[in-house]
């Protein structure tokens, strides 16, 4: 490949996300570069929205690593979005700690209120309902829910409400 064209797809990746990915590069020795791919594609979703295959392209070319490993990565963790979803991602703990203290009752009120299922994005695009979430580590909270990385436990479907309201459009 040119440089020119090299270049051209590197410019995808704007200078903040670079900058991320230069910080944790320089983490690990220069040969083990593919470490770096979690954080690079997190950096990538939190400014896109979502992993595009230009945008997974780019972190490979950038990382000098087959573009194949990037997919493999964004394909098999959850935190990762490969189509476009809503701009805030709520994700509710669905695991037995979470289940006993009413994570169903949880979510079938955000089903009520979002006035989508699980999996799907409202309308208008404010949010989107994760698929379910086999455990979030904090099992202490349940039930908890998980909302732009953020957690937030011990819910009440009035809780949920107030957290909801408190994010942006």
């Amino acid at each position: 490949m040119s440089a020119q064209k090299k270049e051209a797809r590197q410019a995808r990746l704007s200078e903040h996300v670079r900058e991320e990915i230069d910080t944790w590069l320089a983490r690990y020795p220069e040969n083990q570069r593919r470490s770096a791919v979690l954080a690079a594609l997190r950096a990538v979703q939190h400014e896109e929205g979502y992993l595009s295959v230009p945008m997974m392209d780019a972190v490979a070319e950038y990382l000098r690593i087959p573009a194949m490993e990037v997919y493999e990565a964004a394909s098999f963790y959850s935190m990762y979005e490969l189509a476009p979803v809503g701009r805030h991602t709520i994700a509710v703990c669905d695991n037995i700690s979470c289940m006993l203290r009413g994570a169903d009752r949880i979510i079938e009120h955000l089903e009520t209120k979002l006035g989508v299922k699980v999996g799907e994005s409202t309308p208008d695009g404010r949010f989107y309902l994760k698929r379910e979430e086999e455990c979030l580590a904090a099992c202490c909270g349940a039930p908890m829910m998980q909302v732009d990385h953020v957690y937030h436990e011990n819910l009440t479907p009035e809780r949920v409400d107030e957290i909801l309201a408190k994010l942006e459009s």
